[in-house]
C-alpha cells in the first residue's frame, strides 16, 4: 500500500503532463503530494522528516514554477532535495559524529556500527549521484525528456533501496543467528 502511495503523486504528475503542460502537471503534483501527506499522516499518525521536506519543497518550488511560469524550479527541486539530504547525512556523520540513518532506523534494524557507517556513506553517494544526474538532465534536456527521465529514472531509487534491503538483511540475519546461538549457549550452560 505504501509503495502505491509513494508513487501516487509522480504518476499523476506524469499523466497530467502527457495530457496538458508542465504547469498543470506541477499543480497536480502539488495537490497529489498534499493528499499523499494527509493519507500518510492518517496511517502513521506522523510524517517523517523526509516526507515533510519533500512536501515543503514541492509546494515551494511548485508555487515558484507556477508564479514565474518557469519550469526550471520544479525540474531542479529533486536536485535540491537530494543535495540537502546528502549534506545532512554527511554533516551529521563527519561534523557531529552522529549517524542520522542509525538515529532514524536504529530501533528497527540492529547493525554493527561499522555497517551503519558504510550504509550512511552509501546513502550519501546515492544522493549525490541522484542530485547530479537530475541536474544534468534538467539542464541539458528538454522538459519532455526530463519528465520521461523522472518516470524511467525510478529504476535508480528502486535498485538502491532493494540493494540497501539486501545489505541490511544480510547483517540482520547474521545478528539474529548470533542471538539465537547466544540464547542456545546460555540454555546449555544453565544460565
Amino acid at each position: 500500500m505504501k509503495i502505491i502511495l509513494d508513487l501516487f503523486p509522480i504518476l499523476l504528475f506524469f499523466a497530467a503532463y502527457k495530457y496538458a503542460s508542465i504547469y498543470e502537471a506541477t499543480a497536480v503534483l502539488m495537490g497529489a503530494t498534499v493528499i499523499q501527506s494527509l493519507l500518510m499522516y492518517k496511517m502513521d499518525g506522523k510524517l517523517s522528516a523526509m516526507q515533510k521536506a519533500s512536501l515543503a519543497l514541492i509546494l515551494v518550488f511548485g508555487s515558484l514554477t507556477l508564479f514565474f511560469h518557469d519550469d526550471r524550479f520544479i525540474k531542479f527541486k529533486p536536485t535540491l532535495l537530494y543535495g540537502c539530504l546528502a549534506l545532512a547525512l554527511w554533516v551529521s556523520q563527519f561534523v557531529f559524529k552522529r549517524n542520522l540513518l542509525l538515529s532514524m532506523l536504529g530501533s528497527q534494524v540492529n547493525l554493527p556500527a561499522a555497517n551503519w557507517h558504510s550504509l550512511n556513506i552509501g546513502w550519501i553517494g546515492y544522493c549525490v549521484f541522484m542530485a547530479a544526474i537530475n541536474a544534468y538532465v534538467a539542464a541539458y534536456y528538454t522538459t519532455e525528456q526530463w519528465v520521461d527521465f523522472k518516470i524511467w529514472g525510478y529504476i535508480f531509487p528502486l535498485t538502491f533501496i532493494v540493494g540497501t534491503g539486501f545489505y541490511i538483511a544480510k547483517y540482520a540475519i547474521q545478528t539474529a543467528d548470533e542471538a539465537t546461538s547466544s540464547d542456545s549457549q546460555k540454555g546449555a550452560d544453565g544460565s
